[in-house]
């Protein structure tokens, strides 16, 4: 990368946990990088801050209602202001936007992911959804349009890491590590009477709560095994999950000659998403350094798919394809919402995803348009799974 040359960001999801933390590496790297776009759902107060300090081209806030808000606290500067879902699709496809960073929670995420990718521009992906739902379209239209996706999600950030300069070099597997959790090691009768926020409570990551629910029921990896797929073109037998409480080495990949190569540093999402936006150029940094004697043991296990079922759906819903993962995404979404409100239990969880994977109708070759009626009569099934639950 040229010094002379900054690098034009656009952040979709600017105030979740992998967008404040984003703006962190630009603000170190202000002769690298540039923000260009912001984005945000709900957080008009944090918008309107980042856009004070960053001084973007344009913003959108996609809650039409806070429209006058975040309009008004940014009248006074030259800032462009935007409100609604269309306006994030149509202003992905600006000129001046160089990366586009996808860091929108969940399946909101798709539509403006496919717009960047279809405006040609470059990805730095942190919304695993994104994959997990439309891989096979995704992947396809990144091709056809010459668009990088760059993985920002740590594990997928190792093997990316691990595979530069072996892209000749053929996959025999590759292992996703997980930390397991708040629940590492828990019983089934334990998890009967979890609470939200001891759910919440991850032993190494800092992350927003969708994804905090997620790791702790092992949804996460899950999601993280269907997007590997998709990333590396992988079948499923060539993944596997291995429990490393510590998460120091964030993944690893094993070529045919039996060597392996993982990469390893101290749990930190600044750092993937650094390499991301700044590839292939690693940017010096001041993030804290691993100290070995720090961690003088490190240690792995077995994934408990029999307590923490939800990884077991996922590699089920790999391996039938077509539409099933956009099923389990759609599940998943509805009863972590509904588990954060308290209206169902830990252990419920699961049993309502199994249920929708088994009664939505299965598509073997999905388009676009049949994600989007999967998705919405998936999230109806799992609200009324839920809500007769609540009846009983």
């Amino acid at each position: 990368m040229e010094n002379n040359s900054k690098r034009h960001i656009a952040i979709l999801g600017s105030t979740g946990s992998i967008g404040t933390q984003a703006l962190e590496v630009i603000k170190a790297n202000p002769n690298m990088f540039e923000v260009e776009v912001l984005t945000a759902n709900n957080n008009a107060d944090l918008l309107i801050e980042q856009s004070l300090e960053f001084n973007p081209n344009a913003v959108v806030i996609v809650n039409e209602n806070l429209y006058v808000k975040v309009s008004e606290a940014l009248e006074s500067t030259e800032i462009k202001v935007f409100a609604g879902a269309g306006a994030v699709d149509q202003i992905v496809e600006s000129d001046e936007i160089d990366i586009v960073l996808a860091a929108i929670v969940g399946y909101a995420g798709l539509r403006s992911t496919i717009a960047a990718i279809k405006a040609n521009k470059q990805i730095a992906l942190a919304n695993k959804e994104t994959l997990v739902v439309a891989g096979d379209l995704v992947t396809k239209l990144a091709e056809e349009n010459g668009v990088n996706i760059f993985p920002v999600d740590s594990e997928h950030s190792a093997i990316f890491q691990c595979l530069v300069g072996e892209f000749s070099n053929p996959i025999e597997k590759i292992y996703l590590t997980a930390s397991g959790g708040p629940f590492l090691g828990k019983s089934l009768d334990f998890l009967k009477t979890v609470t939200k926020k001891e759910a919440l409570d991850h032993p190494n990551w800092d992350m927003g709560e969708k994804i905090s629910i997620d790791s702790a029921t092992l949804m996460n990896k899950g999601l993280e095994v269907i997007e590997a797929k998709w990333l590396f073109h992988l079948n499923p037998k060539q993944i596997e999950v291995v429990i490393h409480p510590q998460s120091i080495i964030h993944s690893i990949v094993q070529f045919e000659d039996g060597s392996m190569k993982c990469q390893m540093g101290l749990p930190d999402m600044k750092l993937p998403i650094q390499y991301a936006l700044g590839y292939p150029k690693r940017i010096k940094s001041n993030f804290k350094r691993f100290d070995f004697l720090d961690y003088p043991n490190l240690s792995f296990q077995s994934a408990d798919v029999k307590t923490f079922r939800n990884l077991a759906l996922a590699f089920e819903a790999l391996e039938k394809g077509g539409n099933m993962a956009c099923i389990i995404n759609a599940a998943n979404e509805i009863v972590v919402d509904s588990f954060l409100r308290d209206k169902i239990s830990f252990i419920e969880m699961p049993d309502i995803i199994e249920k929708c994977m088994s009664e939505i109708d299965f598509v073997e070759k999905p388009l676009y348009q049949d994600y989007v009626a999967t998705d919405i009569a998936t999230r109806e099934m799992a609200t009324a799974l839920i809500r007769k639950q609540l009846k009983v």
